[in-house]
């Protein structure tokens, strides 16, 4: 069917809601619907280089809207529905809590997905006029957390069937055939040698100063470091060498379609939330994310050490991962220095994890998205 989705987030950009918006809109296209997504910009990009940054296969429409960021994303809204309505679709997929209900307002089955709880003077207002509208409608949160506070604080007991959880997802075909760790680093040129890997943002609540004094309290283990903004990688890499620290070494930015190779490299991966994670847009998400390096990390078949946050045992358990109070250094050291002594273990735990993975693709999301949904009546 035709599907119309409505994004806020730049479109190439580094961030993660960006990388998980084109991610769900082209597992939505990979499943068989005819996709367009609509973000904020004026300039268009080129589908080759949207395929190497975000490590697409199936190509599928996106068009830029342009915005004025002194309207707060309502004139983005308005204009995206408008859009998308003469495009005549059979249902619109959006992240934009204005759109949704503006869509609704113009008889669109609407589903929404919300990775956060709804803030702003305005936003709880727009939310319960969301469950207020009569046309056919489904809510969609990355996490049980979440769920479960939205139906706390809005009273939604009775719409809880239209509230699905739907965890973020991994691509499987992009993590076949990794080579060992050992071989892996040979090939990307990386140092030899036991490596404790980690990929993503260097945003505060990412467990950096953690990574940092595991680095210069494991000499012999190497830490390698896969992403961040250039101007918090150059930070680090001055304070690793002030520190004297020959174990860290820090990538910078590299492009989504290389990621699970760099993943591959490490023998163990790394998820040091603290207990406050702040995201591209500030905010704590401690309680309620749904990391997608988490998935990542289990494609990748390698053992992951993270912090023992309540949401992530929505995924992963004592079978699959390793766990550490958040924000304790010591705690860490042993657990690594555990896993290092132990290869045989490292190697089950990332069995597990990959066997575990195999329910959570991008794909098998989509499908669950748009399951039950009867259309054919709504239009």
């Amino acid at each position: 069917m035709k599907i119309v989705c409505i994004a806020a987030s730049f479109v190439p950009s580094n961030t993660a809601n960006s990388i998980q918006v084109v991610k769900a809109a082209h597992a939505l296209n990979e499943i068989g619907n005819d996709v367009t997504l609509l973000v904020p910009g004026d300039k268009a990009v080129s589908w080759e280089e949207l395929k190497c940054h975000y490590g697409l296969r199936k190509p599928f429409k996106i068009k830029w809207i342009h915005e004025n960021l002194l309207f707060r994303r309502y004139d983005f809204a308005i204009n995206a529905v408008q859009k998308a309505k003469r495009m005549k679709p059979a249902l619109i997929y959006t992240w934009v809590l204005q759109a949704a209900v503006l869509s609704l307002w113009q008889g669109i089955p609407t589903v929404l997905e919300l990775h956060d709880r709804v803030t702003g003077r305005i936003g709880p207002w727009l939310f319960r006029r969301f469950w207020k509208a009569k046309t056919q409608k489904r809510l969609l949160t990355n996490t049980k957390a979440l769920k479960e506070r939205l139906i706390l604080k809005y009273g939604l007991a009775d719409y809880q069937a239209q509230i699905l959880v739907s965890p973020n997802g991994v691509e499987l075909e992009r993590y076949q055939g990794l080579s060992s760790p050992e071989e892996t680093r040979r090939s990307l040129g990386l140092v030899p040698g036991f490596t404790a890997g980690y990929t993503g943002h260097f945003y505060a609540g990412r467990g950096m100063q953690l990574m940092f004094d595991l680095a210069k309290a494991l000499p012999n283990t190497n830490f390698l470091w896969v992403g961040g903004e250039q101007e918090d990688v150059l930070l680090w890499e001055k304070r690793a060498e002030s520190a004297g620290l020959e174990n860290l070494h820090l990538t910078g930015f590299i492009e989504n379609a290389r990621l699970p190779d760099y993943q591959a490299a490490a023998d163990v991966l790394l998820m040091p939330y603290g207990e406050r994670i702040a995201g591209s847009g500030g905010g704590n998400s401690a309680e309620i994310a749904s990391p997608m390096k988490m998935f990542e990390y289990m494609a990748a078949g390698r053992a992951i050490l993270s912090s023992d946050l309540p949401v992530i045992h929505e995924v992963l358990d004592e079978e699959t991962a390793v766990f550490c109070p958040p924000g304790k250094p010591i705690a860490w050291k042993e657990a690594l220095i555990a896993l290092k002594k132990d290869s045989h273990r490292c190697k089950q735990l990332g069995i597990r994890a990959r066997s575990a993975v195999q329910e959570y693709t991008w794909q098998k999301r989509a499908v669950k998205a748009l399951s039950d949904l009867d259309l054919h009546n709504e239009n």
